[in-house]
């Protein structure tokens, strides 16, 4: 008799392509390099100015603005540092935000253009 656990893996990957690559190869492929070197450039640069991630004390930045900010420049021009400046207030955010409360899945996916 199979487990409520096999069940339940049963049916999710019911749905899932037959072609489904490991683990370690999504690990690999599933990320940008240059995008995350770019990102720790400016984090390192980042905390000499504003000071360390997580350093008591730190003032408390209104980022969730700056990230909205930053995306509508990005929709108007293109530049794709926009980008890189979002997805790091986006982290500082989550590991610093007075309105973060937990990580959960809002159930909210983006959509296909």
């Amino acid at each position: 008799m199979p487990t409520v656990n096999q069940i339940i893996r049963r049916r999710l990957l019911a749905d899932v392509p037959d072609r489904v690559p490991d683990l370690d190869t999504l690990r690999r492929t599933e990320r940008s390099p240059q995008f995350e070197r770019l990102r720790m450039n400016r984090k390192i640069v980042g905390s000499i100015r504003y000071g360390r991630m997580g350093a008591p004390g730190k003032p408390q930045f209104d980022r969730v603005a700056d990230m909205i900010r930053r995306l509508q420049k990005y929709a108007g021009d293109g530049n794709a540092e926009h980008l890189v400046d979002v997805a790091n207030l986006a982290e500082l955010e989550f590991v610093e935000g007075f309105r973060c409360v937990k990580a959960t899945d809002d159930g909210e996916h983006t959509q296909e253009i």
